[in-house]
């Protein structure tokens, strides 16, 4: 089974369940673990999307009358 498969569908469901955790029980080291995780994942979408906006924009040029 893909990870992908056991995500919640909508993006704000995903956001909701990380807010929800409860972070108590997490150490300094696994705090600082979780935060490099998520920038890396809020880098991983931000090249996403880049990469989006200038597929988008070289297909508005291709197609441009």
């Amino acid at each position: 089974m893909d990870l992908d498969e056991t995500l919640p569908r909508r993006k704000d469901e995903l956001v909701a369940e990380l807010a929800k955790q409860d972070l108590d029980p997490y150490s300094v080291a696994e705090l600082d673990d979780r935060i490099e995780r998520l920038q890396a994942e809020i880098e991983r979408t931000r090249a996403k999307r880049e990469r989006a906006v200038h597929h988008r924009a070289s297909a508005d040029a291709l197609f441009k009358r």
